[in-house]
């Protein structure tokens, strides 16, 4: 059984909810020792609105992965190991916290 290097979390946003993306990315960060990436206002990569990546070790993925349904204060968050194929990583590995957005994957073909 492969064990990922971390778990990436996005959260996703509006324009508008940026400000409540940094209050729930600060909370991640300082309750798992998360770090924090770029807030990206319009869509990067294969994400479809803004986000912000955060990056969790293995051994504190589980603890967020119950934090974060009850405290997502309404983003959408869209999780996912890091195993080395971004693909798979993107397609069959994804947990939605949150209504699942379609992502743009034919950047891993």
């Amino acid at each position: 059984m492969a064990i990922p290097s971390d778990f990436h979390v996005h959260l996703y946003f509006d324009p508008q909810e940026v400000d409540l993306a940094r209050t729930v990315a600060a909370e991640v960060a300082e309750q798992f020792g998360a770090s924090v990436g770029h807030f990206h206002t319009v869509p990067v990569g294969p994400h479809p609105r803004g986000s912000v990546q955060l990056t969790v070790a293995p051994n504190r993925f589980g603890e967020a992965a119950c934090w974060l349904p009850l405290n997502r204060r309404g983003l959408t968050v869209f999780a996912h190991p890091s195993t080395g194929n971004d693909r798979s990583d993107h397609t069959q590995h994804v947990i939605w916290f949150g209504p699942s957005e379609p992502l743009a994957t034919a950047m891993f073909d």
